[in-house]
């Protein structure tokens, strides 16, 4: 780590609260430009004893960074990670406030509910054991922070989306649940419908050629930093669509076929 103590502390806090103003402040990979993922992932878990201060209770994890596309479009090798708290959960066709958020856009993924825990050096096997049930849903994506810094040009990097509990906002999950082996979650994909109109289309393929395989990567990535998924959690396996962006009287509607459907309104 590069930061220090009190560094990391007043990340956490500006973005807390420009979450809070639903304003963005500036890139923290220009401000620092030495950090590293370990400072981000710190100024993460900084907001979540902040968080947690507030109320907000932990209710999963999201997998962010999957595809091959959106990691060669950022110059990385890696996926990310964030966290999901109790406030961030919307019942499928729900209308979300035009108050709520800044920018936001949404992605489609398969989501994972555990019945038991996944830390530390975890296979396939372990994965599907530990999953209740799988579903579809939505992500809900924000960011606090600016995509491009308006002096040098220079766009969001992967330290500042982390930071940023990799930009995430939101989740909407389906009624839909199905035994995790019930289907090869590979060809599960959805037509994704903005305002009645096919924008996107995607397979679960495209996050790390299988959504299991995020789970693999998310229980060592958090062993590293002392964490782990418990029993209950919802993990957000990874996108396979791009980002949509979702301005006031955005309609949403996610056809995945035989495995469900998930919607959500945007006010």
């Amino acid at each position: 780590m590069t930061l220090s103590a009190e560094q990391v502390d007043a990340a956490a806090r500006a973005l807390l609260e420009a979450e809070a103003e639903r304003r963005q402040i500036g890139l923290l990979s220009v401000a620092h430009p030495d950090m590293t993922l370990d400072d981000a992932y710190a100024i993460q878990t900084a907001q979540m004893q902040h968080k947690r201060d507030a109320g907000r209770r932990i209710v999963g994890w999201k997998i962010g960074l999957t595809s091959k596309v959106m990691q060669d479009a950022l110059g990385i090798e890696t996926p990310d990670s964030g966290v999901l708290y109790d406030d961030m959960l919307f019942e499928s066709g729900a209308c979300v406030p035009n108050t709520r958020y800044i920018e936001p856009r949404v992605e489609a993924e398969i989501a994972f509910v555990l019945k038991a825990p996944l830390e530390g050096e975890v296979a396939r096997a372990d994965v599907l054991a530990a999953t209740d049930y799988v579903v579809p849903a939505l992500e809900i994506l924000d960011t606090r922070i600016l995509r491009a810094d308006p002096d040098s040009g220079q766009r969001r990097r992967i330290h500042d989306t982390v930071s940023d509990n990799a930009a995430n906002a939101g989740i909407v999950l389906s009624d839909a649940r199905h035994a995790p082996d019930a289907f090869d979650l590979r060809w599960v994909g959805a037509i994704v419908k903005k305002n009645g109109e096919t924008v996107a289309t995607g397979l679960g393929a495209g996050v790390l050629d299988d959504p299991v395989d995020g789970l693999v990567w998310l229980a060592r990535r958090m062993h590293t930093y002392g964490q782990r998924m418990n029993a209950g959690d919802v993990v957000l396996s990874g996108s396979f669509i791009s980002p949509i962006e979702c301005p006031s009287g955005t309609e949403i509607n996610a056809d995945f076929g035989a495995f469900g459907r998930v919607d959500i309104n945007f006010e």
